[in-house]
């Protein structure tokens, strides 16, 4: 009951935080009480009771009530509030024994009333300290022990009737002070501890919100929080840093390989590895999916961050073991900007080294890309085209040009492939290759695929019934169930025969999500129509999705063709790719032949069908029958005495 809480500090300074505030009212009373006692004993009582005594007891409690007012919490610890309870505890017992002999010792000395008024005195003075003292139980205790039991002796010895009434008026009020400030005590004893736990808890509901719960770092949330608390202390200190955007290469891979069980496990070590180059001055988080973030405090030099990408590139680099047999290899690019060079705010710092990693993910995969003047002009230039494709009228704007498959063994047409085109007011004709990324990133290449689509349809009609039309689906447009059935419904309402058309996808747009791809290819197949695989041999396991995928036709990428006549690699791929295709039995069709040199080479490694500059370049839907009349494809370069067809 009289011990102090050493089991927990805790508490002792939840206590000590109370008391810091009721203790100058403790010196107060006490001094408004001494000196209304002195005033009404002091042409009986001597002056050393009535004036000296008074004025050392004021002023004493003056320099406490200064004390505790200006007293700062912050900076004492749970041991510290410890000492000051029990330096609270003997100043309470010295008081209240001085307190008690003065009062006491002014007792003889004047008439009834004033002797009344110290039975008073002493009453009213000990339950106004047990009320202040509340929250330091043992110390209310002492001194209500230290007051009461000498104040009961006292007058129960004067046999005066009306004083001993008093006593026990006094004893039993007393008593029912003490039953209650127990019960208070007990009870902020448990509301410490309750709140206590409460602030646990929601600490720690705090860190699960702001850590990855796969790799145990810092998520996008805590991350964002970081940047902008490393924002505020730079403007204030002056000092640089750098934010680098860090995205994983060769991650789905795995993912698709291996399972997403295999992926997680990846994740957890890659947490891991970048846990031990994670410190005060480097603030590294996981973003979401295979994206990263990392905060490079204090520095902006170029050195010390190609330094640190390095590292980090190292790190990745090294082999994961995902079982007991299986090893991946992964790596990664890395985009920054740094403050204040590149941006002033968190927001413009953050969107600029994920425009570095974009643009190394597109030019430099691999690599670190530290945010620059020119790709400063990219970001103005993509936002004027952003904004026009925002402002644009769609449906007069855009077009579809057609470029001719040729089937070079007989001498026909066999298909067309339609290109998207863009035609703005304001900016001229802007390339798909330029356009369509941005289009992506801003969330309007659905619309865009749809306006082409029925653009798409509606020039079948003008397209030789003989000849298959290949149309262009982006990742978006695979992942997106509204487009995709938009798309069914557009078909089965323009009358078009299925079998004509061909959606053409390619190996980039699988990597964003391999199943709702393949099951939405699933889902236009079985519509009667046919699926080619664009592209095929740009990416890095084209292998692992043909065997998955209901595809009708290949298409080889252009940069083989484009090296064929120099380089001792590329013909005996493309042969290979050639072969595969056969085994397969899917069509396979070569891109961006230019040159008649080329054609030959092509055809003697069993090449058939070809599309390129060389029959012609992409065409509006008008000239396309003009072309087909006019034109035999390979009669000036190869068979003069046929026709086409």
């Amino acid at each position: 009951m009289f011990g102090l809480p050493y089991h927990d500090l805790d508490l002792a300074h939840a206590q000590l935080t109370a008391l810091a505030r009721q203790i100058p009212m403790l010196f107060i009373i006490l001094t408004a009480n001494a000196l209304a006692l002195a005033a009404t004993h002091i042409e009986t009582a001597p002056p050393f009771l009535t004036i000296v005594m008074p004025i050392v007891f004021c002023l004493i409690c003056a320099h406490r009530v200064r004390f505790w007012r200006r007293l700062s919490l912050r900076s004492v610890d749970g041991v510290g509030a410890l000492h000051f309870l029990k330096t609270i505890t003997f100043a309470v017992a010295v008081l209240g024994a001085v307190f008690t002999a003065w009062s006491l010792a002014l007792y003889p000395y004047g008439d009834a009333y004033a002797r009344c008024h110290v039975a008073f005195y002493m009453s009213i003075t000990v339950i106004s300290c047990i009320l202040c003292l509340t929250q330091h139980r043992s110390a209310a205790l002492l001194l209500t022990f230290l007051v009461l039991i000498p104040f009961t002796i006292f007058f129960l010895i004067t046999e005066n009737l009306v004083l001993i009434a008093m006593v026990a008026n006094v004893v039993v009020v007393t008593w029912g002070l003490i039953i209650i400030m127990l019960r208070n005590n007990h009870s902020f004893d448990t509301l410490v501890v309750a709140q206590r736990s409460a602030q646990r808890l929601s600490d720690e509901n705090l860190r699960l919100a702001q850590q990855d719960g796969l790799t145990g770092l810092p998520n996008r949330r805590r991350f964002i929080a970081e940047l902008d608390d490393t924002l505020a202390a730079a403007q204030q200190s002056g000092t640089c840093f750098a934010v680098a955007m860090i995205d994983l290469d060769r991650f789905k891979a795995v993912n698709d390989s291996y399972g997403h069980g295999a992926g997680d496990r990846l994740l957890e070590q890659i947490g891991g590895r970048l846990g031990t180059i994670a410190g005060a001055d480097r603030f590294i988080a996981r973003l979401g999916g295979d994206e990263f973030g990392a905060i490079l405090k204090d520095t902006a030099d170029e050195a010390a961050i190609l330094a640190f990408g390095a590292r980090l590139q190292e790190l990745l680099e090294a082999p994961f073991a995902l079982n007991a047999t299986a090893l991946a290899t992964i790596g990664c690019s890395i985009g920054v900007a740094t403050y204040p060079q590149t941006g002033q705010t968190a927001e413009d710092l953050f969107e600029r080294a994920d425009y570095a990693l974009y643009d190394g993910k597109q030019h430099r995969k691999g690599e670190i890309v530290l945010f620059s003047q020119a790709l400063e002009t990219q970001i103005r230039t993509s936002s004027q085209i952003e904004q026009a494709l925002r402002n644009a009228d769609l449906e007069s704007e855009l077009w579809l040009a057609f470029q001719p498959i040729v089937d070079a063994t007989t001498n026909r047409i066999h298909a067309f492939e339609a290109l998207a085109r863009w035609e703005s007011p304001e900016l001229g004709a802007v390339s798909p290759g330029v356009f369509i990324p941005i289009a992506e990133h801003a969330q309007l290449i659905n619309h865009i695929t749809l306006v082409l689509f029925a653009k798409y349809l509606d020039a079948l009609s003008l397209v030789p019934a003989t000849a298959l039309v290949g149309f262009n689906l982006s990742a978006h447009d695979l992942n997106s169930r509204a487009t995709i059935t938009k798309i069914q419904e557009m078909l089965r309402g323009s009358g078009v025969n299925p079998s004509r058309i061909v959606f053409e996808i390619t190996e980039t747009a699988l990597l964003r999500d391999f199943d709702l791809a393949a099951e939405t290819i699933e889902t236009l197949h079985d519509m009667g129509t046919s699926i080619a695989l664009d592209d095929f041999g740009a990416g890095f396991s084209s292998l692992g999705y043909v065997h998955r995928l209901k595809l009708d036709k290949i298409k080889i990428d252009r940069g083989f063709v484009s090296d064929i006549e120099h380089s001792d690699t590329a013909p005996k791929i493309i042969r290979s790719l050639i072969d595969l295709c056969r085994n397969l039995e899917v069509s396979c069709v070569v891109e961006g032949v230019e040159t008649p040199a080329q054609l030959t080479l092509l055809l003697s490694l069993g090449a058939k069908l070809i599309q390129g500059y060389l029959f012609a370049k992409p065409m509006r839907i008008e000239a396309v029958a003009a072309w087909c009349e006019r034109t035999n494809p390979l009669a000036s370069l190869m068979y003069p005495d046929r026709l086409c067809g």
